[in-house]
Parts: C-alpha cells; structure tokens; sequence
C-alpha cells in the first residue's frame, strides 16, 4: 500500500447525511480508501454510493462486500477477517458517522483485537461527540444509552433514572429514537423530567439544516422543533 507498510482494519467513518465529504473528512481518508480491495459494510447499496462518491474513479466491480448486521452470525463475522490475516488490508463502513460506535462493527473490531491484527480508525463526524460539543452540558463524563424501551410506561421510568444520574452524578445522558418516533419522544421527556433539567435538541448535524439548542424543560414546553422524520439526539443535564 502506498501510504503504509501494515496491513491493518481501517476504521472508516462517513457522512451524517447528504453532507459533502470534504466537509466532514480529511483527505488522508481518501488515500486509504482507495488502497483498499476489502470492505465490512453495514449495507452494501449505501457502501458502494459513498465510495463512489470518495472517489469516481474507484472500480466498485473490483472490491470485496462482507456484510455485517445485526442478524450476521459471530462465526460469519471471524471469518470475513481472512483477507486481512493473509495481509491485506480491510476497511469498516456503517450507515453514518463512525463504525463501531453505536454499530454493529464493534463486533469484528472485537474480533480484529482478539487475533492480535492491528486496527486503525480514522477521523471522522461522530454526531454523539458533536451533539455534546454543542449542549454546553457536562463533557468531562457523559453516557450515550441508545435506544430507550418502546414501551410508554418502560421509557417513562429509564428517562426518570437517566435524569436522577444527571442529578447525583452530573453525567450528561445522550439518547437516540428512531426518527419518526422523535416527537414522541419529545414529548416524553417534557412529561417526565424536572421543569429545571436542561434539555438538548441535536438534529441533522454537519447538514446544511443543522440544529443544535439547549433549553430548559420549562422553556421546551409547547415549543417542539421540528425534529419529525430526520436523525436526532437528545441530551439532558442540570
């Protein structure tokens, strides 16, 4: 490879949405993408657009697709590593932001680091560092807990204790929805929180309609934003 003598599993982080890549990626990223003949990728359609749009002249006809989601058995996964055990080097791609981070590629990270081979990430936009970057909540310790529970009275009683470890630990609390379920969401919180929590919207990030505001929950009520449908995170803080 031209930019490194190592074989290793590239860390590849995309776009957050329809973002140009020069916007959000070093172009050192570039340089390793297109040594690379073998990706891990989350969904394969998505895969091949985003390299392509890295690079046009990149021969997609040329590469090797291992897919890895929820549903990939753990034997599958160990074995889509061959390629780089025989020395060549892999890249790891999810549906946005970083691999491995909230993303079923933490699996084969996991797996990578158990066999001894070397893993390199790249730099890239992680919207759980942005959205706390933004909130001017707590950044020395923060916890990202995902999805909360579907269930009404079960996400009701987790958002109480996420917001009791706001209180007695001042740890920042990062959550996720799946989009169109954020008003609901919202919604939620407003009900159950302290009128005095802080609460942080961030949507769409590194996108040209970003949006990023901290409110308390007193001041949120009766203003939801318009977060229906797109990629959000809620924060919450004292």
């Amino acid at each position: 490879m031209s930019h490194t003598t190592t074989a290793a599993l590239y860390l590849i982080p995309v776009t957050l949405g329809d973002t140009p890549i020069e916007k959000v990626l070093p172009s050192y990223n570039h340089d390793v993408i297109v040594d690379i003949k073998h990706f891990i990728v989350e969904d394969i359609r998505s895969a091949r657009r985003f390299l392509k749009k890295t690079d046009r002249d990149i021969n997609i006809d040329e590469l090797s697709f291992y897919e890895l989601n929820k549903h990939t058995s753990p034997e599958a996964i160990a074995s889509y590593l061959k390629p780089l055990e025989e020395g060549f080097s892999m890249g790891v791609i999810s549906e946005a932001g970083c691999p491995a981070v909230a993303d079923p590629g933490a699996d084969v990270v996991a797996i990578a680091q158990r066999k001894k081979l070397r893993v390199i990430p790249l730099v890239g936009p992680s919207s759980i560092i942005l959205s706390v970057m933004a909130s001017g909540f707590n950044g020395q310790s923060f916890a990202f807990n995902g999805y909360l529970p579907i269930d009404a009275n079960e996400r009701i009683k987790v958002l109480k204790q996420l917001e009791q470890r706001v209180y007695s630990e001042h740890q920042t609390q990062l959550f996720i929805e799946t989009p169109y379920r954020n008003m609901k969401m919202f919604e939620d919180i407003i009900r159950s929180c302290r009128p005095q929590t802080k609460l942080c919207i961030a949507a769409n990030l590194t996108c040209e309609d970003e949006y990023a505001v901290t409110r308390t929950i007193a001041d949120w009520k009766g203003k939801c934003p318009p977060i229906d449908k797109i990629p959000c995170i809620f924060l919450i803080y004292r």
